[in-house]
């Protein structure tokens, strides 16, 4: 496997001159940071003693904002629900710079909240408000019709499902139809539970126990992956499959052949959001002319800086840059 270290930096450097749609469900991530030193008197569990806390962009929004710290533009698509919550994440989306004239608020559904309580770096519980509720007829067609409005104005289309809503099959078939007609590439970070949903998309990236609930197949070693990857792609027909395999990298499937690229991980510490950066710079490296294994390289450095940090993280131009200097060493 030869890469050629200017090209992909020539790629990165080409990011801010696209712009990129991001469609599916948003979410508040909310951190709640303390420590533990007794257990309550009132049941068996430990009493975290509060000291700070801290509102992200998770799910689709965290894919936005992946995209948005590299220069490129973004629009979101999705729901908020007409409460604080929503508030709060809608301020950060506006204070990032992204784009959300194509938001919609549904005030028959909560925005999907989910704290996570961590006291000495481990998390306690998590506690989650959120509809799965598919959307209404109304609400489904509101968002079909701001995409068809808007979509010359974007170079790709990203469809993230965290299966909290939003995706549904209505609209991801009049989506892939959409993006057919216009010559636009479409990729997906799929639920597990959706996958009917997905056929004939560009780029489908499901990390390895996703892929094994779409093939409806338990591997019992790396050699199962290959016949794994056939599964899904003669199913759903994607252009690219891109299956993240977390310690052991990501195998990329094209043409009728296979690339394994290594992680490039060099310590992990919190996996949350990596799927979310994949897929947002591997559209985003194909999107500027990367080929289907320069976007898998590039994504795979930067999935391998983002798992280092703390929650649902974004990675900079320059640590990017010095993750692709590394390359082949």
């Amino acid at each position: 496997m030869q890469i050629n270290k200017k090209k992909l930096r020539d790629i990165v450097l080409r990011f801010k001159n696209k712009r990129i749609l991001v469609i599916g469900d948003l979410i508040l991530d909310h951190y709640i940071f303390g420590k533990v030193d007794k257990i309550s008197p009132e049941g068996p569990v430990p009493v975290v003693w509060a000291n700070r806390e801290n509102f992200v962009c998770g799910g689709a929004a965290n894919v936005g904002l992946n995209l948005c710290s590299l220069g490129t533009r973004v629009s979101l698509c999705g729901v908020l629900g007409k409460d604080r919550f929503g508030d709060v994440l809608f301020s950060l989306i506006k204070e990032k710079g992204i784009d959300s004239g194509m938001i919609v608020i549904d005030g028959g559904r909560p925005t999907t909240l989910k704290t996570r309580i961590i006291a000495h770096h481990q998390q306690v519980v998590r506690v989650d408000w959120e509809s799965l509720e598919f959307l209404t007829v109304e609400t489904n067609k509101k968002i079909l019709n701001k995409v068809k409005k808007n979509i010359d104005d974007f170079d790709a289309v990203i469809i993230e499902d965290y299966g909290k809503g939003v995706i549904n099959p209505t609209l991801v078939g009049e989506l892939v139809k959409l993006c057919k007609e216009k010559k636009k590439i479409v990729t997906v970070d799929p639920k597990e539970e959706h996958f009917d949903y997905y056929e004939n998309v560009t780029v489908l990236t499901p990390n390895l126990k996703e892929a094994q609930t779409a093939a409806n197949m338990k591997i019992r070693g790396k050699d199962d992956i290959f016949r794994l990857g056939e599964i899904i792609i003669g199913k759903l027909n994607p252009k690219v499959l891109l299956i993240t395999l977390g310690e052991d990298g990501m195998m990329l499937f094209h043409d009728g052949g296979y690339d394994h690229i290594p992680t490039a991980a060099l310590e992990v510490f919190d996996v949350t959001g990596a799927g979310d950066t994949v897929i947002a710079i591997y559209t985003n490296a194909l999107s500027c002319g990367a080929s289907y294994l320069e976007a898998a390289v590039i994504s795979n450095l930067a999935a391998g800086i983002v798992v280092g940090k703390l929650g649902a993280a974004t990675i900079t131009k320059e640590e990017l840059f010095n993750k692709i200097k590394e390359v082949g060493k």
